[in-house]
């Protein structure tokens, strides 16, 4: 069963209805939808270049489906530029509401900004902006995610040197973005309690590429490099080929492999873990990400409010406990992460196993 606590009760396993806590201070105005008009939701993608941003897409794109509504989607092919134009374009056509997860946290409060003008609500997913108002943002716990691979890392480092020591790369997402700023927080608020680790932190604006790049680069300068911790998976696509062409991908339990712990839970990062390439990854549940925020979405059209405060639980949800908070742009869920390592990566509620039987 869903509930928020304290003070509310959710009345399906999927709907999270809100109203605890509101204040009447709901930044957006409740539509009245038009009858003979049809639901329209248009989603901005900033990139739908790898396998996190297409199960973000597809989790909302199901959310739609289920309520009836028609589903359009933007690539803004990582250009926060390309991104507001859309969303421009998106509210020229009428959309009911704007569902996106945001290049660049401070360029696209331009974009929700001419949304509220129009009082078209906005969702952002995966992610936040820094202004505007938003109807909810619903994202993963991303500090709790920084702070599960800062914990495991140092429990690496404790087992390969007897103590908690040694250098580590941090190869960050956009610091744009309110979830690379996160990521790097967490997981450097638990490496500062070690004064004998030294983190060496580079960006990389979630490209593969530039992960490898920088991964090589750091090699070369730091060849007793202990361990690598990427802010997602997608960065560690890069990294991982790359180890092997530069003949370093020991396998886990060598004394010469690098520790490499990560965040998303990507289907080929949880086949990495089951070859001994990889130590971990803290799993988000990525699809889950669109189909809570469109539930309530749903709601809100129905003129409920979204809740401020409290938690969502629903059972069975690797994801639960999501805590709800109120921030400067408006109501935040943050979903919980799961710890992925070579004892649970078979789990089939990892959404990086979902299919997984049907594609073998």
């Amino acid at each position: 069963m869903n509930r928020i606590i304290p003070a509310c009760v959710l009345f399906a396993l999927s709907v999270f209805v809100g109203g605890c806590d509101s204040n009447g201070d709901d930044p957006t105005p409740t539509p009245t939808p038009t009858p003979s008009k049809k639901t329209t939701i248009g989603y901005a993608a900033p990139t739908l270049a790898d396998e996190g941003q297409v199960a973000i897409r597809s989790g909302a794109e199901s959310g739609a489906k289920k309520h009836g509504w028609e589903f359009t989607t933007t690539d803004a092919g990582r250009d926060a530029a390309k991104q507001i134009d859309q969303i421009d374009s998106l509210l020229a056509r009428g959309v009911t509401a704007i569902v996106m997860v945001p290049v660049d946290s401070a360029a696209l409060t331009q974009a929700v900004e001419k949304a509220n003008e129009h009082k078209v609500p906005v969702i952002s997913i995966d992610r936040t902006t820094s202004g505007g108002q938003l109807l909810l943002t619903v994202q993963s716990d991303n500090y709790m995610a920084g702070q599960q691979a800062g914990e495991r890392m140092v429990k690496l480092l404790t087992d390969k040197h007897g103590s908690p020591k040694g250098v580590v790369l941090e190869l960050q997402g956009s610091l744009g973005t309110n979830v690379a700023q996160l990521r790097g927080s967490g997981f450097n608020d638990v490496m500062k309690k070690h004064d004998q680790i030294k983190v060496i932190s580079k960006p990389t604006d979630w490209d593969p590429d530039k992960g490898a790049k920088v991964t090589a680069d750091a090699l070369t300068a730091n060849p007793e490099l202990d361990g690598i911790y990427w802010h997602s998976d997608a960065i560690g696509a890069g990294v991982v080929p790359e180890l092997e062409r530069l003949e370093r991908m020991a396998p886990v339990g060598d004394p010469k492999h690098i520790l490499l712990v990560g965040i998303d839970g990507m289907s080929f990062m949880l086949d990495h873990i089951r070859a001994g390439k990889v130590d971990a990854t803290m799993s988000q549940n990525l699809p889950d990400l669109g189909d809570v925020a469109l539930d309530l979405l749903a709601d809100h059209l129905k003129g409920k409010a979204v809740p401020t405060s409290g938690n969502i639980e629903q059972d069975g949800a690797p994801w639960s406990p999501a805590k709800v908070e109120k921030v400067n742009t408006g109501p935040m869920i943050n979903l919980s992460t799961t710890p992925v390592d070579k004892t649970n990566v078979d789990n089939p509620h990892h959404w990086g196993n979902r299919g997984r039987k049907k594609a073998e």
